[in-house]
């Protein structure tokens, strides 16, 4: 189990104050995601996708972070999945970060848009070869009978593609989101937690408000 962090091992922001943080969400973010990269915390690349149906029935997974730009926080994933069909009919989202080290957790609301083929065939070319492999082998969020379905159809694909490079399959690729908000929550005394929300305002500038926890 991974140690509570102690006072000096924490950011030097101690309690968040509004003058504390930097005008950009991006940079904010970084600031705190960098934080906990260096402090070998597992996962720090974790955070939950929430997405919704078209008719707005809502579901939560955890995914992992590739990479973040001023673009906005990539992902990737199988798109006929649940949330690769939802995020279809539906293309706006969540992401939540909790770091319980250091009591602090981020969320990013906005809008998803399909990340350039590209793009994703460059990101699938370097994954390990059996996580290139399970990607053509699941029908992820179908119903299977066992699991030995997964386990022949993983062999069949190593037989196929042997001594050849494995391609993307068509179904699998990077989603991105583009952020229109983020909060940054920071745990007080007394449950009064510091919680900041950044919007856009017009046109390229965002909008920093305190939020009551």
């Amino acid at each position: 189990m991974t140690a509570r962090a102690t006072d000096a091992e924490r950011d030097p922001i101690g309690s968040l104050d509004r003058d504390d943080l930097d005008p950009d969400p991006f940079r904010q973010f970084a600031k705190w995601y960098d934080l906990v990269r260096r402090s070998g915390t597992r996962e720090p690349t974790a955070m939950t996708l929430a997405t919704a149906s078209a008719d707005g029935a809502p579901s939560a997974r955890t995914v992992l972070l590739k990479g973040v730009d001023d673009a906005g926080f990539l992902f990737y994933t199988n798109y006929e999945s649940r949330k690769g069909r939802e995020l279809g009919d539906n293309p706006r989202a969540a992401l939540l970060f909790y770091w319980p080290h250091f009591d602090r957790q981020v969320l990013i609301c906005g809008t998803v848009a399909r990340e350039r083929p590209e793009a994703s065939d460059a990101y699938f070319a370097i994954r390990p070869r059996d996580s290139q492999l399970g990607a053509w082998a699941s029908d992820q969020s179908r119903v299977i009978a066992h699991r030995d379905v997964l386990e022949q159809r993983l062999a069949a694909l190593a037989q196929r593609f042997q001594g050849r490079d494995v391609p993307r399959p068509p179904h699998w690729g990077g989603f991105r989101l583009i952020p229109t908000s983020f909060e940054f929550w920071q745990s007080g005394s007394a449950r009064l937690h510091d919680r900041f929300r950044y919007e856009r305002a017009e046109g390229t500038a965002w909008k920093i408000e305190r939020l009551a926890p």
